[in-house]
């Protein structure tokens, strides 16, 4: 999925990977360690918390780490998937280009429908605006 965003790559490449301005579009806290090997976790709410390792940092060009979900019930466990993230300048745009890969079947859906909520977030806070509160940072209703 992609999507072009009216901001430089490098303000977007800060949104990913600063702890500080991570938490505006995605999460309600972040704690990430942007370098190979380095661990994060994005905190949505009590229930609902992702975790991984970042495979490949380039300062504004590309960020690349593993995915999964710590709540021992979900199958997606941190390290199964893997989220590629390329920031193609474009003129006065960036070109974001999202991969998520190694999910099963059953969770392609919905990882789908969070990302482009979140990428549209990443747009709304990467032109100064406010994405408001993330809507999940309720648990979700199992």
């Amino acid at each position: 999925m992609e999507v072009r965003i009216k901001a430089k790559p490098e303000t977007i490449f800060q949104l990913l990977t600063d702890p500080k301005k991570y938490h505006k579009w995605k999460g309600n806290r972040a704690e990430l360690d942007p370098r190979p090997c380095g661990i994060y976790r994005v905190i949505f709410n009590e229930r609902d918390v992702a975790k991984g390792e970042y495979v490949e940092v380039v300062p504004n060009k590309r960020v690349v780490f593993t995915w999964g979900w710590e709540a021992a019930d979900n199958p997606i466990r941190p390290g199964s998937s893997r989220v590629e993230i390329d920031l193609i300048p474009q003129g006065s745009e960036t070109l974001v280009k999202l991969r998520h890969t190694g999910l099963p079947e059953p969770a392609m859906a919905p990882h789908k429908e969070g990302w482009t909520m979140y990428l549209n977030r990443l747009a709304v806070a990467a032109t100064g605006g406010d994405p408001g509160l993330d809507p999940n940072h309720k648990p979700r209703q199992m």
